[in-house]
């Protein structure tokens, strides 16, 4: 089990006017309010946090003293001081007019498909003739046949990935699913993997969900930091053709240092290509995948280049993880729903596939040359590679970043701070700014609207 402490990160700006004990006060509440700590997990201890934060114990002593005071803690003689439930009076009930969703908004937040450029004349024909199929008696746990050999030529075509020769290409329900299965087949409860910070926290929840022991690892303008991953791990996720959420491509020379611990380890690297197919400013590298099958997992989605209504995705591993990935979903009587596959298989099939990622190719630079035009012409720094579907604005402190995704909520846009990304105490501060989800002319509207929200003072 890991310490819930491990997820709580308590970011202090020592340049802001608000006392140290107070901000940490209300670190403890956000992670209170967003379900990071919950009722009953005990505190670290004033000396440990003061530690861990590079505060006087003191300090620490004030913050909690006033979450005591406001209902926050309860002490119990000999254990320790323990979360309560938040106080009835600090909960304020929305009213009507608060009630507001990510459906109503304007969806700048990164990580979503273009679904605009897509022929929805293909698409309800690809749906009639799955439609049209004999139903299923007995799903294949590998995933459908012609939809895995789909896969298999996708990535060929478009990734430069000779799978199916020393490797197994199958079905997955996404990449978090497929996380999840790697780490119950391939892991013992507190293994320790290595993951990108900030990265994906649905692969991070993913993996604490299988009990393995997350190991938060920095990343820098090039991904993951691979020098500062230790022996003793037995996987690493990460994101090395666009990292997620920064954007930045891990280089040549990175990777083989990564393949290269890999091997002389024993770690499992498992490679998430959640966006491979969205670049569009000069060729990829070669994948983790082509240069060592023997150590690495590669997945692959749907969900970035079609839409996630599919649920369909993919792995490719060596064989003998692959065996592992069968059994275990034949013995929980788990394993990906065909139907989406089978929509894939006739986008293929017709040829309306590789149509659609040549118009999302067209449409992905001209909508991330709106943003980022919009963006310079305002004096703001944007951060991440000429691909994917998003960008990064980066912000001094994580108060800049609640600022700001506050007064853009207000005015009816979607903007997601960089906070949430984070496994470990936040490092990287600023917007991830996506430009896929919204028609064209919306996101010119949801552009400006964020760009007033991040220069005002």
């Amino acid at each position: 089990m890991s310490d819930p402490w491990d997820d709580v990160p308590i970011t202090l700006d020592r340049s802001a006017n608000t006392p140290l004990s107070v901000q940490i006060a209300d670190g403890v509440r956000s992670a209170a309010a967003i379900g990071r700590l919950r009722a009953g997990d005990r505190l670290m201890s004033s000396r440990t946090l003061a530690t861990r934060l590079g505060v006087s114990r003191t300090v620490v002593t004030a913050a909690y003293d006033q979450l005591h005071a406001e209902g926050w803690l309860t002490s119990r003689r000999g254990s320790g001081t323990f979360l309560t439930s938040a106080p009835a009076a600090t909960v304020e009930q929305p009213s009507e007019a608060d009630e507001v969703t990510l459906a109503d908004l304007l969806d700048l937040g990164p990580g979503a498909p273009c679904v605009e450029v897509i022929d929805r004349a293909a698409w309800r024909r690809a749906w009639w003739s799955a439609g049209h199929r004999s139903p299923v008696v007995r799903k294949d746990r590998a995933g459908d046949p012609e939809y895995r050999a789909a896969v298999a030529e996708h990535l060929l075509r478009h990734r430069g990935l000779s799978a199916g020769s020393n490797t197994v290409v199958l079905a997955t329900a996404g990449s978090s699913a497929a996380v999840g299965e790697l780490a119950a087949v391939g892991l013992r409860p507190g293994d320790r993997v290595a993951v990108e910070d900030p990265g994906y926290q649905r692969a991070v929840g993913a993996l604490r969900a299988a009990g393995a022991r997350v190991l938060p690892i920095p990343v820098d303008g090039d991904g993951l930091r691979v020098d500062l991953l230790p022996p003793d791990i037995k996987a690493v996720y990460c994101t090395p053709a666009h990292q997620f959420p920064l954007g930045s491509r891990m280089p040549a020379q990175r990777r083989t240092e990564l393949i290269e611990f890999a091997r002389r380890h024993g770690a499992l690297v498992i490679e998430d290509d959640y966006d491979g197919e969205l670049r569009y400013d000069s060729e990829p590298l070669p994948l983790l995948a082509t240069l060592a099958p023997d150590v690495v997992v590669h997945l692959g989605t749907t969900s970035k280049i079609l839409s996630p209504v599919l649920g369909a995705g993919w792995l490719v591993a060596p064989p003998d993880i692959a065996k592992s990935v069968l059994s275990h979903r034949e013995s929980t009587g788990t394993g990906p729903a065909p139907a989406g596959q089978q929509v894939v298989v006739e986008l293929a099939h017709n040829g309306d596939l590789a149509r659609h990622l040549r118009r999302l190719r067209r449409a992905m630079p001209d909508r991330r040359a709106l943003v980022v035009g919009e963006l310079r012409l305002h004096g703001l720094e944007v951060v991440g590679d000429d691909a994917g579907s998003h960008v990064v604005v980066p912000l001094p402190s994580t108060a800049d970043e609640q600022r700001v995704t506050a007064a853009a909520h207000r005015r009816g846009v979607h903007l997601d701070g960089l906070a949430r990304h984070h496994s470990g105490p936040q490092q990287h501060f600023g917007i991830a700014l996506g430009y896929a989800a919204l028609p064209r002319e919306e996101l010119a509207v949801a552009v400006r609207i964020a760009v007033e929200c991040l220069t005002a003072r």
